[in-house]
């Protein structure tokens, strides 16, 4: 079984991955088992700031890694919050304000279009020359009252297109078959599928 390194603190984002890849021939851990500090995310798009976090914990660890950038993409606001989506409203992961900030800079707005975005890459080892590459989104609008408990982040404002539940409403199941970040490991097993 391979070992390969998730890049990512997040709980949340580590048990949806686990979940996604179960029956994969691989062993997913995590970033904070290895110690591993978060580098800088300063790339300018979703998969600039995934492979610098896949290249970091791939150095640290001397493991594959595995990375990915989400977040949500609202047209109305010129893409914000995009890449400063976990740090929208200042302190990193802080959900509540940065719900409070998204609805804030709504308010009035008529157009609530909105779709989360993930690239997410995979790296055999820190020079790896030919990463895995695949992107995916998730389109909706946002809602003007926060619905759910389940998932992170802006799943409470999110309704997807076709939905009458938010995507903190939905069983985690469910979510993970339609989600922008399903979608996107189901696009990389199949990228890695084809390259072995």
């Amino acid at each position: 079984m391979m070992r390969v390194v998730l890049a990512s603190r997040n709980e949340g984002k580590l048990q949806e991955l686990r979940t996604l890849l179960a029956g994969v021939n691989l062993s997913l851990e995590s970033q904070a088992e290895h110690d591993v500090p978060s580098p800088a995310e300063d790339g300018l798009t979703f998969v600039e700031n995934a492979l610098i976090k896949a290249r970091a914990v791939a150095a640290a660890t001397g493991l594959p890694a595995i990375a990915d950038d989400s977040g949500l993409v609202v047209p109305a606001l010129n893409g914000a919050p995009g890449i400063y989506s976990a740090r929208y409203a200042g302190e990193h992961g802080d959900d509540a304000a940065n719900n409070k900030k998204l609805l804030q800079r709504l308010q009035g707005q008529a157009d609530r279009a909105a779709y989360f975005y993930c690239a997410m890459v995979m790296l055999l080892h820190a020079d790896d020359p030919t990463p895995t590459v695949a992107t995916a989104a998730w389109h909706g609008s946002i809602l003007q009252h926060p619905r759910g408990n389940n998932g992170f982040g802006y799943d409470p404002l999110f309704l997807a297109d076709g939905l009458q539940h938010t995507a903190a409403e939905l069983p985690a199941a469910r979510k993970n078959s339609i989600s922008h970040r399903g979608q996107a490991t189901r696009r990389l097993l199949a990228e890695l599928a084809g390259r072995a």
